[in-house]
């Protein structure tokens, strides 16, 4: 493959790149970095969110997630987690736990993610994402995450699959411990 690397479009948070005969997309952001936040309210509640997502133009279903120093350069990861949580769902953290880092589509884009567990949460508003965003904030019971997912696919909405990763990860490690 050609080490050359030519830049097909650039835009505000995206760059489409190609190199030999891929193309592919590069966060424009320090890092490439974006986190997901895994959480659950103090009575066991998994918190999710629901909007509208235009690249898939579909309703969705998605942990709390943002894009690491979109607000502010050189925001520390668990700094824009603690952000991003608070602004889509209303939950306020004490406790960032970053469990691991990778990549989110290794053929597609160089964008990372990092799955953080948000402990201690206390409720200071309703949620809802900032003047840019209409998002709906879902607590489900841990329990019934597995049907309710099942439930939101039957009707039709796109489903993360990064769900399934993080209801595991909300009580475990990733080496499969107890968290």
């Amino acid at each position: 493959m050609s080490d050359d690397i030519k830049t097909l479009h650039e835009g505000k948070w995206l760059r489409l790149q190609a190199r030999g005969h891929w193309e592919y997309a590069e966060r424009t952001n320090e890092g490439g970095l974006a986190v997901i936040i895994i959480a659950a309210t103090p009575d066991d509640k998994l918190i999710l969110v629901e909007q509208f997502r235009i690249p898939v133009d579909s309703k969705t279903i998605e942990m709390p997630a943002g894009i690491v120093g979109d607000v502010h350069a050189g925001e520390l990861l668990e700094l824009a987690a603690e952000r991003e949580l608070l602004e889509e769902t209303g939950w306020q953290a004490a406790k960032i736990e970053v469990l691991m880092i990778g990549p989110t589509s290794s053929g597609m884009s160089n964008e990372r993610i990092a799955f953080v567990r948000a402990t201690g949460l206390t409720r200071v508003h309703a949620g809802g994402g900032d003047e840019s965003e209409d998002i709906i904030v879902h607590e489900i019971p841990v329990a019934d995450a597995p049907q309710w997912f099942a439930q939101k696919m039957a009707e039709g909405y796109a489903m993360d699959p990064k769900l399934w990763a993080g209801l595991w990860l909300l009580k475990r490690n990733p080496d499969g411990s107890a968290a």
